[in-house]
């Protein structure tokens, strides 16, 4: 959708499935640094402003989004009071989501991150079930496949999850709530609080 480096054609707003926001190293290593579902949009690059892409953004998560030029989007943001005011508080929920996020990723398991990432992808969903590889998985925690095949079928065990052929289903919720560090439920309380509404 959006490409490092690239001019911005698009704002994408998801209703359903989620983006990821990638940072991407020289050697195409890549790990997630935000995602974005129904609660807002990508990118928020053209609201500060810039016509080009900070980092790479992908639909992780199939689904539908609405999308305007950004050219349109920008125009729109400085006639329309009210739509730069959701726009900017959004921006200002997704910042601490990255920042819970550097501290995620420093701090706690890759247990307790895998379970963050479930739920967070649950939230942007409509209903139990989405398709995600576990490559896919492996590189947005920044581990190896293994790893999270293991922490996988562990959590199948547990009865939290079911994974087949690449589909994600959620079991649990509330045992996944149960897993998961504090990151998930500050980020959520900070999205809440600052949109004025629940996600999911």
């Amino acid at each position: 959708m959006h490409e490092r480096g690239n001019e911005i054609q698009h704002v994408y707003f998801p209703l359903s499935g989620g983006h990821s926001v990638l940072a991407i190293m020289e050697d195409g290593a890549a790990v997630e640094v935000g995602t974005i579902g129904n609660e807002g949009m990508s990118t928020i690059d053209v609201l500060t402003g810039s016509k080009y892409a900070t980092e790479t953004t992908i639909c992780q998560i199939p689904g539908d989004s609405l999308r305007m030029p950004a050219a349109r989007f920008s125009e729109a943001i400085e006639v329309h009071k009210e739509l730069r005011r959701i726009c900017f508080r959004f921006l200002q929920a997704y910042l601490s989501h990255v920042s819970q996020s550097v501290a995620c990723n420093r701090l706690h398991s890759t247990e307790e991150r895998y379970a963050r990432w479930i739920l967070i992808s649950h939230d942007r969903v409509q209903g139990n079930q989405f398709q995600l590889s576990q490559e896919f998985m492996a590189d947005m925690l920044g581990v190896h496949r293994p790893s999270v095949s293991l922490i996988a079928k562990r959590f199948q065990q547990a009865g939290l999850l079911d994974y087949k052929r690449g589909v994600v289903t959620v079991l649990d919720r509330a045992g996944l709530e149960a897993t998961v560090c504090e990151c998930y439920g500050a980020v959520r309380k900070q999205f809440e609080r600052v949109l004025g509404k629940a996600l999911g």
